[in-house]
């Protein structure tokens, strides 16, 4: 009776012990959320109070008007006064992130499909290596890398058809250094949830007499779409944020929209890293925080619509 009662004791101490290891770990994890969460808001606050500052009657410096800025398709600081319009940027943002995803979002899909369930085991391990690989490489790299060898593709490219090019730099460069950047952070992600899909439901469609390759497109691929759509959200957002390596080849036009995939662009990161060490306090300063608003609420909207898109891709899913 004596031992069982101190192996009971000891039983309950070990459980009161884990318990209370439990709520440690517990009240770290949230810290660390909340901590997070702090930092995020953080952020949002710092660029909106600068930001909306020129548009304040109360600002130290010329006004501007919110509508002229949103809709405005001129940007010409060098002017007197000077000429604040992000309507034809965020256009152009748009239009060249979209673009690259088009390109980069079906061959990363197929891809992370391959590697997941058709590549052998050696094969499958030096693609996983490669698309690590790409997704450690320095933007400034990839930047480099544009300037050198996309821009001169994309000039001979134009050639073709006569069409003059500024050395090759253009949207359509753009478009494909963004496809570039962004295809191992979708693959990635694609990858890891197509591994994620119970085995169950292959092995039942293929009782039911689906090939293996129906298989994988029809259910598993639909089965995986929460993730893979969070892939193309990371994608976008990269391609949304990046600036280094797009200022490389965008040309930085001061005045538009253009459809012409051989013009020169602008986009919103390029805006705001552009002359940003020439820039001292003062309106144009500022005005690149009301640059990263747009910024902010663009990628907001883009990720609402994917969200959107995915719940409107039917079928079975694995969430």
């Amino acid at each position: 009776m004596i031992t069982d009662k101190r192996q009971k004791n000891k039983l309950a101490s070990c459980h009161r012990r884990k318990l209370w290891q439990d709520k440690v770990i517990k009240r770290i994890f949230q810290g660390s959320a909340i901590l997070a969460a702090l930092m995020i808001l953080f952020i949002y606050f710092f660029v909106i109070s600068r930001g909306i500052q020129p548009f304040l009657p109360s600002y130290d410096g010329d006004q501007q008007n919110v509508l002229s800025f949103l809709t405005g398709n001129r940007w010409r600081p060098d002017m007197n006064p000077p000429i604040y319009g992000v309507g034809f940027i965020v256009i152009n943002t748009i239009l060249t992130s979209l673009g690259a995803a088009i390109i980069s979002f079906p061959i990363s899909v197929l891809t992370a499909l391959y590697i997941a369930k058709v590549a052998p085991p050696k094969l499958r391990a030096v693609l996983t290596t490669i698309v690590e690989l790409l997704a450690a490489i320095p933007s400034i790299v990839y930047g480099v890398y544009a300037a050198g060898t996309i821009t001169g593709l994309v000039d001979d490219f134009a050639g073709l058809f006569g069409i003059s090019t500024y050395g090759g730099n253009s949207a359509l460069a753009v478009i494909l250094l963004l496809a570039i950047m962004i295809f191992p952070t979708i693959t990635s992600l694609a990858v890891v949830s197509i591994r994620a899909v119970d085995r169950n439901l292959e092995l039942g469609s293929i009782a039911l007499g689906a090939s293996r390759m129906e298989t994988n497109f029809k259910v598993v691929l639909t089965s995986a779409k929460s993730g893979i759509f969070a892939g193309l959200a990371l994608g976008l957002g990269r391609a949304f944020g990046e600036a280094t390596a797009v200022s490389m080849v965008a040309g930085n036009r001061m005045i538009g929209p253009t459809l012409n995939p051989f013009d020169i662009t602008r986009t919103l990161t390029t805006t705001i890293l552009t002359g940003m060490h020439e820039t001292s306090p003062g309106l144009d300063y500022d005005m690149r925080f009301s640059v990263g608003i747009v910024l902010l609420l663009v990628i907001l909207v883009t990720n609402l619509s994917i969200q959107y898109v995915k719940r409107k891709v039917g079928g079975i899913t694995n969430e």
